[in-house]
């Protein structure tokens, strides 16, 4: 990914180096489990863990130039720095193993490690979206469908959708993060010829990992189409949420608006623009990782028991949208700091249909009345559009009605005007969209059991 749209911290768990760090784990905690049957000493160990402190970059690039395969290129680096020292370590170095052990094992580690940074992202963005919500939990607005006025809410109550839609990424990221968390060390064609299942398991386990349960050479590709669905649905909650301040901050609008700092400049013609740029750069973003996902589903059908036609596209793929999607929390959370809110537009906008947002009270109370639905509908309506056509308040049009105040006296007739009557949910609401709950997230559990020093 560009340097623009890349974060060091997320960059680091795709680096090359990382990459080869995390295969240099596997082999060292297969070689470690190896050990107590082919009498490797401590020290050889120590030797091979003394790597991982070590640039190998260069050294595996020249050797998989000539060799053209990475993995033997690897090897063949790791083996020139401890041929002499670790003789025994040596012999036995990827002893069994097929490049797929190491490399899809590998993997899950960076998987594992990315979902880390991208809940914590949601976690951070959480944690703005329940401040605003309870700053503005009685901030009236205009609820709006198709774009149109539609009844009364609160600003809040809009932000209590939100949280509760980051409190179901943040579940499905923590079962990603359980899912992507497999290791497969069960040799060519995962027919475990050369080691029982029972040392998959305790190779896995000093990883981190649990073990794949039927392999074939690789780990299934569902299973990371399971987890990068989860990143899709993530970058598609960023996209809702942008879009919605976007629509707020247009200027017949203007109830809401991403931050502007004072050196900002919006146009290089007009001086007096204030686009929402940060938004629409999440929303172009998001479209970029939800591109993605077509070729990801596409690699769970492979030759046999494996080919490699998916590991071109995965290569670009799972970095790319990590990166990306960690560099859409982050921009998130500025744009969710910065926020400005405008209450008093808010209010405008809400009287700007001149009451026509309580035509359903109307409507509700008519059948009350005694009124048959269809023809209180009719009754209702048929005033609406008076209103909508002569721009004057929609209460005057119902007090002339005689159809109207033959059922519904004045007095109950401006009660449905009321704005209070909308509230009553409010306090609810932000308890289930988990504002007002949050104690922890009571997610699935992260994987268990030990973890290389250098995860």
């Amino acid at each position: 990914m560009i340097e623009r749209y890349t974060r060091p911290e997320m960059q680091r768990v795709w680096s090359d180096e990382r990459r080869l760090k995390r295969m240099l784990e596997v082999e060292l905690a297969f070689l470690k489990v190896l050990a107590r049957a082919k009498r490797i000493p401590a020290s050889e160990l120590a030797a091979l863990r003394a790597l991982l402190d070590q640039a190998l970059g260069e050294q595996v690039k020249s050797r998989e130039a000539k060799s053209g395969h990475e993995v033997v290129g690897l090897l063949q680096a790791v083996s020139s720095q401890v041929r002499s020292k670790a003789p025994q370590l040596n012999r036995y170095l990827h002893y069994g193993l097929t490049s797929s052990d190491v490399l899809d094992t590998a993997f899950s580690l960076q998987l594992v490690e990315a979902n880390g940074l991208l809940i914590k992202g949601w976690r951070e963005a959480a944690s703005r979206i329940r401040a605003l919500a309870l700053k503005h939990k009685n901030t009236w607005m205009v609820g709006r469908t198709h774009g149109v006025h539609a009844e009364p809410i609160t600003f809040g109550v809009k932000l209590a959708g939100w949280h509760a839609e980051v409190m179901r990424n943040l579940e499905r990221l923590e079962r990603a993060r359980t899912v992507a968390a497999r290791g497969k060390i069960s040799g060519a064609v995962g027919t475990f010829a050369h080691f029982p299942p029972a040392f998959e398991a305790e190779v896995c386990r000093e990883l981190g990992l649990a073990p794949e349960p039927v392999s074939t050479q690789i780990v299934p590709r569902d299973r990371y189409a399971d987890c990068f669905h989860a990143w899709v649905l993530s970058a598609a909650a960023v996209e809702r949420f942008a879009l919605e301040i976007r629509h707020l901050q247009r200027t017949e609008v203007l109830e809401a608006e991403e931050p502007f700092t004072n050196d900002q400049k919006g146009s290089s013609a007009m001086p007096h623009k204030r686009n929402p740029v940060l938004c629409e750069n999440l929303c172009g973003l998001s479209r970029l990782i939800r591109s993605y996902e077509s070729a990801v589903v596409e690699n769970c059908a492979l030759w046999h028991e494996r080919d490699i036609s998916h590991s071109s596209n995965e290569r670009v793929i799972f970095p790319d949208a990590a990166i990306l999607l960690d560099f859409m929390l982050h921009r998130l959370c500025r744009v969710l700091e910065g926020l400005q809110v405008y209450p008093e537009h808010m209010k405008e906008n809400l009287e700007r249909s001149m009451g026509l947002v309580y035509s359903q009270k109307v409507l509700l109370a008519l059948i009350d009345a005694g009124l048959g639905r269809l023809e209180a509908y009719e009754l209702v309506q048929r005033n609406a559009m008076k209103a909508w056509k002569s721009r004057k308040p929609f209460v005057e049009h119902l007090l002339a009605d005689e159809d109207v105040t033959r059922r519904l006296p004045p007095a109950k007739l401006r009660a449905c005007f009321d704005l209070a009557s909308y509230a009553v949910a409010i306090d609810e609401l932000l308890r289930r969209g988990g504002v007002t709950s949050f104690d922890k997230l009571r997610t699935g559990a992260r994987p268990s059991s030990k973890r290389s020093a250098h995860a």
